[in-house]
């Protein structure tokens, strides 16, 4: 067979999904890197004028729905459509949404973010269903760590240079341009899968509908309908209680929705055979455990650029002005009074009678804490770094990091200590505790409403957590193709995303809260505190995770 020679290292397809996904990434890396940014943006500057409360909470929702339509997308495409139908599908709904938010108004806004969300479903767990297929083959399998840890670089690829584009695009031209730069990405993604499909389809295969497996419209009954009711009492609650459980009145219906489905995987579990119920265990366990590493990962849309927006000092030295400012990086500022958003002392923004961000005629809020010697002087500019840039720390240490923890676990094999999945697990949760650890000294190393942070903190947290989270996210793919079922392949892979659903609306919930922390360090003190826990739980579980997948598996 021709197949053999390629497969003495990597199949086509590899290739072919990683370059799909890392456009796919682009454009939603580009959209979530500006979106917090755009929307508490002055409506006279072309963003929406949202205070920080406001933009974290439709932050949150949003990333909590990108990642729980994947449930519903997955468990379509392994009964219906097919992994292939279902990622054009996908991809063709979030061209469209990107597309739509360069157009004005809120309505357009909301319509747009809803083709994002359901595009996103049925494309982010079917992908990663494909590959995981494909490398099920025998000769492929030992390589399939490898292969999510190749496919996951391609992610961050997209998700580094996507924040240049941005940055230039909506500083010379406009909000706009950038988010239609985001549909460009979705539709090179598409050419690219679409015209190299054939070399995927070994890997695309409907799975028939076990005894024990609940049907579609079964599932819609005792699932989604009972989703919509009790997400339903939940947006009802500040009504009967006088104020919401979870901070706001669209957390509370999120997290109630969530219940049902919760009970669903749970259902899987207690109803599945012996036979599958060690993997389904395993995975479910390593998927509550997982929730605090993806809160962390979620900051970077909501607290981190908050922390980079207005505590980090982003001046760029004269000397590098003249090579960055062709690139779009650099934003203007001055001292000269301009039409601002009204913020109080502490940098919260101040609503009129009907929760609308008051704007004024004032300094930029940049300067409020930052000492007025370091202001520029009046008539002059300053040059910013655009804070959007900062968001490319993770994905290009990411980057930089993938050969050397790959080779780094290879030295380990071939010496006979190889270091067992869950255990790398383990390690990579204490890792990101590190990295909100980090920015508790950020917070304690001045006083941090008279004066700015260096950019070293920021670039420092960003690095400890990327070493993290290449021992937890690629890892976690390739543990769900290895221990799910192979019906319930591309379910289990929308059950990942769920957790990532559920973890960004507690980081959305979060950074809703920012203001009300007075000491900013608790804020982070809560998540290190957060990681070590689940750290030490993931430890407790090492001994049965690793037997699980070693049956399961053939091997660590």
């Amino acid at each position: 067979m021709s197949n053999t020679v390629v497969r003495k290292g990597h199949p086509k397809a590899l290739w072919i999904l990683f370059m799909t996904e890392m456009w796919e990434r682009f454009g939603y890396y580009l959209m979530v890197g500006i979106f917090f940014l755009y929307l508490i943006d002055p409506r006279k500057h072309g963003g929406k004028g949202f205070d920080a409360t406001i933009a974290s909470d439709v932050v949150g929702s949003y990333i909590a729905l990108v990642y729980l339509t994947p449930f519903i997308g997955g468990l379509i495409a392994d009964r219906i459509l097919g992994y292939r139908k279902a990622i054009i599908l996908g991809g063709s709904l979030m061209a469209c949404g990107y597309f739509g938010l360069a157009m004005q108004g809120d309505m357009a806004m909301y319509i747009s973010l809803g083709l994002i969300i359901v595009g996103n479903g049925f494309f982010k767990p079917n992908i990663s269903t494909l590959l995981g297929n494909i490398y099920n083959a025998e000769d492929l399998k030992p390589k399939k760590d490898v292969a999510y840890n190749i496919f996951y670089m391609g992610i961050n690829i997209g998700a580094f240079f996507c924040n240049f584009v941005a940055a230039y695009l909506r500083n010379y031209y406009g909000w706009g341009y950038a988010f239609a730069a985001a549909g460009f990405g979705m539709i090179l993604a598409l050419i690219i899968f679409i015209s190299m499909m054939k070399h995927v389809k070994e890997g695309d295969v409907v799975k028939p509908v076990q005894k024990e497996d609940m049907s579609l419209g079964l599932m819609f009954l005792y699932v989604f309908v009972p989703a919509i009711i009790t997400g339903a009492i939940g947006w009802n609650m500040t009504r009967w209680l006088g104020h919401p459980i979870f901070a706001t009145i669209t957390n509370d219906a999120f997290f109630f929705a969530c219940i049902p489905i919760i009970i669903f995987y749970l259902g899987l579990y207690f109803k599945a055979s012996h036979e599958d119920k060690k993997g389904l265990g395993a995975l479910l366990s390593f998927f509550a455990v997982s929730i605090v590493f993806w809160v962390i990962y979620n900051q970077n849309s909501t607290a981190l650029t908050i922390w980079a927006e207005q505590y980090t000092n982003r001046h760029m030295p004269v000397a590098a002005v003249k090579y960055t400012k062709p690139f779009g990086m650099l934003q203007l500022d001055s001292s000269d009074v301009h039409t601002v958003t009204k913020i109080d002392s502490h940098f919260v923004a101040v609503l009129d009678a009907k929760g609308n961000t008051q704007e004024e005629q004032g300094i930029d809020p940049y300067l409020q804490n930052l000492p007025k010697d370091q202001w520029p002087k009046p008539g002059e500019k300053e040059s910013l770094i655009s804070p959007e840039l900062y968001q490319s720390a993770n994905p290009i240490y990411i980057v930089i990091l993938t050969p050397l923890i790959i080779g780094l676990f290879g030295f380990f094999k071939r010496k006979g200590k190889e270091i067992n999945t869950p255990m790398k697990i383990a390690f990579g949760m204490i890792i990101a505790g590190l990295s909100s650890l980090t920015m508790y000294f950020a917070v304690k190393s001045t006083n941090i409403y008279v004066d700015k942070t260096s950019m070293i903190w920021l670039l420092s947290t960003y690095g400890i957590f990327s070493i993290g989270e290449l021992l937890i996210s690629p890892i976690g793919l390739s543990m769900v193709s290895k221990l799910a079922p192979a019906r319930l392949t591309a379910l289990m892979m929308g059950g990942w995303f769920l957790i990532n659903s559920m973890a960004g609306k507690i980081s959305g919930m979060m950074g809703s809260l920012w203001d009300k922390f007075e000491d900013k360090g608790n804020y982070f003190l809560i998540l290190f505190f957060s990681a070590l826990a689940s750290a030490a739980i993931m430890f407790v579980m090492v001994k049965w995770l690793s037997a699980v997948v070693k049956e399961k598996t053939g091997s660590n």
